[in-house]
């Protein structure tokens, strides 16, 4: 591994996946026309669309048993699969090779998965991917205000303060509640303070990536 990258950590994390540790070692003895084929596949299933007759005569015309071809695919899925979640501006191209030398993959497969991953599909994978990953609905506006009650009553008379909120998603609901200004004030205390454990970990050297 180059010295630039020596500190960089692996993309597929501390842990080698057990897909993708499989996938390496039944790599051995295929050719790189069949490697092709299989990659082929397994980007389009990922692109959502439907590769099981594609798959079927694959392995219908490899010498190689469907079991093997069965790690192969698990593990090429995985690899694409943890890369692509990944920003471009994180993950480094030599990095992301170097990581595949240390499996001991053929360069013309780290070539291959390298042109998938960094080439004019990965638009098309990272659309298909955020349509399967469940998410919530993100802030969209977020609006405050301070309102007084006033309280009456035969003995007192008091002013009660709180803020009112209306926050707006993605999805165009609209939520809006009360609460008292000590809340309020608590819940701005705790957003900065996890911001500021945020900004901490980000200064960490374990999660930076070095050019």
């Amino acid at each position: 591994m180059s010295s630039s990258h020596a500190k960089d950590p692996s993309f597929l994390g501390g842990r080698i996946p057990p897909e993708i540790e499989s996938m390496s070692r039944n790599l051995k003895d295929v050719d790189h026309e069949l490697f092709r084929k299989l990659l082929k596949a397994v980007v389009s299933a990922l692109e959502g669309k439907d590769c099981r007759e594609v798959m079927r005569s694959v392995a219908e015309g490899s010498v190689i048993p469907q079991e093997r071809l069965s790690h192969i695919i698990a593990g090429m899925h995985r690899l694409l699969s943890e890369a692509i979640r990944i920003p471009p501006s994180l993950l480094k191209q030599e990095a992301f090779k170097d990581d595949l030398r240390m499996l001991k993959m053929p360069e013309d497969f780290i070539t291959d998965f390298s042109s998938v991953v960094f080439g004019n599909r990965r638009a098309a994978l990272e659309a298909a991917s955020s349509q399967k990953d469940p998410h919530l609905p993100t802030l969209e506006e977020f609006k405050w205000r301070v309102d007084v009650s006033i309280s009456t009553s035969s003995l007192s008379r008091a002013l009660q303060p709180s803020v009112l909120t209306q926050m707006k998603l993605s999805d165009g609901t609209f939520h809006r509640f009360e609460v008292p200004v000590s809340k309020f004030q608590e819940l701005r205390y705790n957003v900065a303070l996890i911001l500021k454990e945020m900004n901490d970990l980000e200064k960490r050297s374990i999660l930076k990536i070095q050019d």
